[in-house]
């Protein structure tokens, strides 16, 4: 796990020489796709002990929900919306609105407990595009975090002030034509 590492400018027998803090990770494509690569990195992480969560906020279809999260391994929790299908439209039943909710409430709620030092966010700008999360909530979400807390996001289309606080933006797109 990639980390910002700070030197504090007095030490004290009481003190680490240095402290952890977390980075915003973004993962963007001009498509809604599945990012290997960054589940990888929640699996690689979360098999050296450390404990990750994955959120797919318009991902359905299995009847999962945040009380029913999928354990892989001892240390990763994969959790999505307790919806019949996947979100692809910003037009949601009223149920749907109050899985999202849920969904994104127990995300906000665990993250400041601080049960997980990294934690995706799968397709959250699609979300935030369909104005299911308002904007104002994930940059309150990133900024409040505990500070040892890696969060990656993902999905197209990431809105300027979520870019301009990460850490880290990459670009997946195709060199290729099909």
């Amino acid at each position: 796990m990639i980390a910002q590492l700070e030197t504090p400018t007095v030490h004290s027998p009481c003190q680490p020489p240095y402290t952890v803090e977390g980075l915003v990770q973004v993962f963007t494509c001009s498509r809604r796709t599945f990012l290997t690569s960054v589940m990888a990195q929640a699996l690689r992480v979360s098999g050296q002990g450390t404990p990750a969560l994955i959120v797919q906020f318009l991902k359905g279809g299995i009847n999962q929900g945040h009380c029913h999260p999928v354990k892989l391994g001892q240390n990763l929790d994969w959790i999505r919306c307790n919806l019949p299908r996947c979100i692809d439209t910003p037009q949601l039943d009223e149920s749907e609105n109050r899985s999202l909710q849920e969904l994104w409430q127990h995300t906000r709620q665990v993250v400041s407990q601080g049960q997980y030092s990294l934690v995706v966010l799968d397709e959250l700008s699609v979300a935030v595009e369909f104005g299911l999360i308002p904007l104002a909530e994930v940059l309150d979400f990133i900024q409040n975090r505990p500070k040892h807390v890696d969060v990656i996001l993902t999905g197209s289309n990431m809105p300027q002030p979520v870019l301009d606080v990460a850490d880290q933006i990459t670009e997946v797109r195709r060199s290729h034509q099909m």
